[in-house]
C-alpha cells in the first residue's frame, strides 16, 4: 500500500503565522500511514470564527461555533481527498479555555481532522474517547 501524500496544503485565510509546516506536514502524513490510508490531496484553511460558522450553517445546517469542521471529498474509500476547516479565532480561545499552548491546540484539532478523514467518528461517548487517544497519541510522537 503507497502512504505518500501528493499534496498537502496549508491555506492561511485568517492572518496568522503557521510555523513548522514541515514538521506538521511530517505528523500528517505519519497519521494516515499508521492508519493505513492513502492520502490524495489534503487542504487546511485556517480562518476566522464567521468564515467557518458561514459554512456549519450552509453545508451542516448548524448555528454554532466551532474549531473545526472536515470535508471527505473523495468520490472512492480507496484514497483520500479532503478539506479541513479550522477557525484559528476558536483554538486561540480553546488554547486558553483548557489552558495548553496555542500550538498544542492548533495540532490537536488539524490531528482531529485528520482522523475524521481516517473514519473516526465524535457523535457518541465512545467515539469521542476513541479519537480522543488517537489526538493524544499523535500529538505525543510529534
Amino acid at each position: 500500500m503507497k502512504f505518500t501524500a501528493l499534496i498537502i496544503r496549508f491555506n492561511l485565510v485568517f492572518p496568522f503565522k503557521l510555523t513548522q509546516r514541515r514538521k506538521l506536514r511530517k505528523a500528517i502524513i505519519n497519521i494516515f500511514k499508521t492508519e493505513e490510508k492513502v492520502i490524495t490531496s489534503l487542504d487546511y484553511i485556517f480562518c476566522s470564527d464567521e468564515y467557518l460558522l458561514k459554512i456549519n450553517q450552509d453545508f451542516l445546517k448548524h448555528n454554532d461555533f466551532t474549531d473545526v469542521i472536515t470535508f471527505d471529498m473523495a468520490e472512492s474509500k480507496a484514497f483520500i481527498i479532503g478539506e479541513i476547516y479550522i477557525s484559528i479565532e476558536r483554538v486561540r480561545e480553546n488554547a486558553a479555555k483548557f489552558k495548553v499552548s496555542f500550538e498544542t491546540e492548533l495540532r490537536r484539532v488539524m490531528f482531529h481532522g485528520a482522523l475524521h478523514l481516517c473514519g473516526y467518528k465524535d457523535k457518541k461517548p465512545m467515539d469521542i474517547i476513541q479519537i480522543r487517544k488517537k489526538e493524544d497519541y499523535y500529538l505525543s510522537n510529534i
